[in-house]
């Protein structure tokens, strides 16, 4: 069934190639955040999010609407559909930036915000290419003051990279990688304690070993996993209380820090337990909650989404304590890897996973010759700047 709301443009959409249906019955149009809040339109959108190649669960309306109303109020955002005849095949929040990293260079972009951890748009499986088509054609038909489109945080490795490096090949289009980034990822064919053994060699599991056992000489150790809704609002607060106990508490980043990350963090918690794509883990003593983690569960992927630990029990190292356990990822159906979301080199994670998942950021030209030219001479600074750096 096509969803009326979703048919409906944006009343302040700018006009353009972009915003009319082709003659193959391709629309690529921006609509009305409103219009994407009905039951039909989220039915839509849940679809997408199941059938598309590269899962972002950030991108799922039950994360990015609640995001949209904390952080995006001073963003000049815009959510932009691709439908197919009739059918929700693509969609990207798409925002306009007056800066670049600390210069005046006014740029589109995928929106993102803080926990934002991906920035792949939604694409249904086998749409990739139209999909990037019709972006790049409406960047060029309708710029506004933007040099230049950057892309954030996309995954090297997957279909919609490949495409976009097709694309851009096919039409000369001047782009660059302007970052590369490569973060701990979980894939394996191995059972968890096969895949935990190589991980870790014998001393280190030795001691792991040693530092459980002590743990448990303070109480009694617990473990829970959970997916589904039971007790939920408890083990949020639980989880807001640990972090900003810790050194994000201490310098002012944790969730709870902030009514707005805490509110967005609330729901977007809610809401993916209520579509079955949260998962929790938590280690406790005597009851009370030492590590815990939250994971979004997209097949045919996952994400590490959150992680926080009692620091007073840090000898212990309750956060690889409940690391051990997360390996059980490799077991569950459906799930051929995760995204463990966290900076490159991270002291903790790369201990236990060895894979890698690079993430990048590119920027392309859109828009006439003059603006291409000048975004050429923008792109040449950029790279002699980061060569120089190296």
């Amino acid at each position: 069934m096509v969803s009326a709301s979703l048919e409906r443009q944006h009343p302040s959409a700018v006009p353009g190639r972009a915003n009319r249906t082709d003659s193959s019955g391709t629309v690529f149009a921006a609509v009305d955040r409103r219009d994407l809040e009905s039951a039909i339109a989220l039915a839509e959108w849940d679809d997408l999010a199941r059938d598309t190649g590269e899962p972002n669960p950030f991108y799922e309306h039950w994360s990015l609407l609640p995001a949209l109303d904390a952080f995006g109020e001073r963003a000049a955002c815009t959510l932009m559909v691709l439908r197919c005849e009739g059918r929700l095949c693509g969609l990207i929040p798409l925002a306009r930036a007056a800066g670049y990293y600390g210069y005046p260079l006014p740029h589109l972009a995928n929106w993102s915000h803080d926990n934002l951890f991906v920035g792949n748009p939604l694409v249904r499986r086998g749409y990739e290419e139209r999909f990037w088509r019709e972006l790049l054609d409406h960047a060029d038909a309708a710029p506004g003051g933007a040099l230049f489109l950057h892309l954030d945080r996309l995954a090297e490795d997957g279909p919609l990279f490949a495409a976009l490096a097709r694309i851009v090949g096919e039409q000369g289009r001047a782009w660059a990688v302007v970052q590369r980034e490569e973060r701990a990822m979980l894939q394996s064919d191995l059972s968890p304690q096969a895949y935990f053994e190589r991980a870790l060699n014998g001393k280190k599991r030795k001691e792991l070993r040693r530092q459980d056992k002590r743990l448990a000489d303070e109480g009694t150790r617990g473990f829970e996993r959970r997916d589904d809704e039971a007790g939920l609002d408890r083990w949020i607060e639980q989880f807001l209380a640990l972090e900003k106990a810790g050194w994000k508490g201490r310098n002012g980043s944790a969730l709870a820090d902030d009514p707005r990350t805490r509110g967005w963090f609330v729901q977007t918690m809610r809401g993916a337990a209520a579509h079955g794509r949260l998962e929790r883990l938590s280690l406790t003593l005597d009851g009370a909650p030492i590590a815990m983690l939250a994971n979004f569960i997209a097949p045919p992927g996952a994400f590490s989404f959150k992680t926080a630990y009692d620091e007073r029990f840090a000898r212990y190292s309750p956060g690889v304590l409940l690391q051990r356990e997360n390996l059980d990822l490799l077991t569950r159906d459906g799930i051929a890897w995760c995204d463990s979301c966290a900076a490159a080199d991270h002291p903790m994670i790369e201990r236990i996973w060895r894979e890698k998942r690079a993430m990048v950021r590119v920027n392309l030209a859109i828009g006439g010759k003059l603006r291409r030219t000048v975004f050429r001479q923008v792109l040449r600074a950029e790279l002699a700047r980061q060569s120089r750096s190296r």
